[in-house]
């Protein structure tokens, strides 16, 4: 992809940001530091707290400047010191910037981007899952933002058509609507030989032979983590030494795990709590497919690992699974709180290695074809390139 290799400085502003582990923070985080790689700038403005850093910034360890703001103040005020910051950030630094970048809906989009507009500065906003334009229609600060996204904002990216539809109804105009992926180091999100799987899966406390489901995410509702429970102890019943390792931790994992022991399944079913990228990855090395069975997605950062990591996935039949996989190419789909299909995908991935070997082989191609962190950098490059042009 050719690009407008000039010089660009942009702020982005998150709510949240590592070591707090998210889609958006992760995102955020890659996208920042592939930025500065290719010798941009980026400055990221976040609130701070535990379990951030103390004091009022930080270099992170990819190399990312990092300002915070409410740290010192209890939760009820923080998010009001954060928004003010944010305005005071923009303003103070107004000659140290191109772009201001908003990752995260807040109260910090109604002080900052009255800022950038007075300063003349393009806004990008970027949502990060779906209903979450329609869900600012529900709060009068919502709306507050909306309607200054609707007049002031250069673009507004979003991560599958569906969130196109959403901003249609909300009244945006969609010539400032795109599509943005998510990106995904394809050097650390590798496949392993047989050998290093073997030997990681003996770091790790599981038998070699057995076949391993994985599910890497939050512990919510919206994940229909009862369902793949489910598929996967019907699968269990047909093959002999399945195994399902929940990474993660979340508001649902103490009704999981109770769900889990009733059913019988304490010995197959491992909760490893929440991981950093280093245990993801390892997790993903060691398994043999990826599970995402979810009733609502954006665009999963850990669909997308998956694929690199060269696993086949099971994911529900929604528009943000199935932007990334197609069944029969790079995974298998199922419907929405359905075991018995989820099951079956399961069962239709363990007896047969050809077909999980295509599937995750075909899965890493598309991940660096569409997703790999130096393709979504060029992408940003491009945009923030367009938006200095105009």
């Amino acid at each position: 992809m050719e690009v407008n290799r000039a010089f660009h400085s942009y702020i982005l502003i998150s709510h949240s940001y590592p070591p707090i582990l998210g889609g958006s923070e992760i995102e955020a985080q890659r996208v920042c530091a592939a930025m500065i790689r290719r010798g941009h700038k980026a400055l990221v403005v976040c609130a701070g707290g535990s379990p951030m850093p103390e004091g009022d910034s930080f270099v992170d360890a990819q190399g990312v400047p990092v300002l915070m703001f409410g740290g010192r103040w209890s939760t009820r005020w923080r998010g009001y010191v954060y928004a003010l910051g944010v305005a005071w950030t923009l303003w103070r630094r107004r000659k140290q910037f191109d772009v201001a970048y908003f990752l995260m809906q807040g109260l910090q989009l109604a002080t900052g981007i009255p800022v950038a507009r007075i300063l003349n500065k393009p806004v990008v906003m970027k949502f990060s899952g779906s209903s979450l334009v329609t869900g600012m229609k529900t709060s009068a600060t919502g709306r507050l933002c909306l309607w200054m996204l609707k007049r002031w904002a250069s673009q507004i990216l979003v991560l599958n058509p569906g969130m196109i539809e959403e901003c249609r109804q909300a009244g945006i105009d969609l010539a400032r609507v795109s599509i943005m992926p998510n990106p995904v180091d394809p050097e650390v999100f590798c496949p392993v030989s047989i050998t290093e799987k073997q030997h990681l899966r003996g770091l790790l406390g599981v038998d070699v032979n057995a076949g391993v489901v994985l599910y890497v995410g939050r512990f919510g509702p919206e994940k229909k983590l009862e369902s793949l429970v489910d598929g996967f102890a019907r699968a269990s019943k047909r093959i002999p030494g399945l195994h399902l390792v929940l990474v993660g931790d979340g508001p649902e994992r103490h009704r999981i795990e109770t769900q889990v022991q009733q059913l019988g399944l304490a010995a197959l079913v491992r909760f490893t709590g929440r991981q950093n990228e280093v245990g993801v990855r390892k997790w993903m090395q060691a398994s043999d497919m990826i599970a995402l069975v979810s009733e609502l997605e954006g665009l999963p950062c850990v669909l997308i690992e998956g694929m690199a990591t060269g696993l086949p996935a099971i994911a529900s039949e929604i528009p943000g699974n199935t932007q990334i996989v197609t069944a029969g190419i790079n995974g298998l789909l199922t419907q929405v709180d359905d075991a018995d299909s989820i099951a079956d995908a399961i069962q239709s991935l363990l007896t047969n290695a050809e077909l999980r070997c295509r599937l995750g082989q075909q899965a890493r191609n598309i991940a660096l074809e569409k997703y790999s962190t130096d393709h979504v950098a060029s992408l940003y490059e491009k945009l923030f390139s367009e938006l200095r042009s105009n």
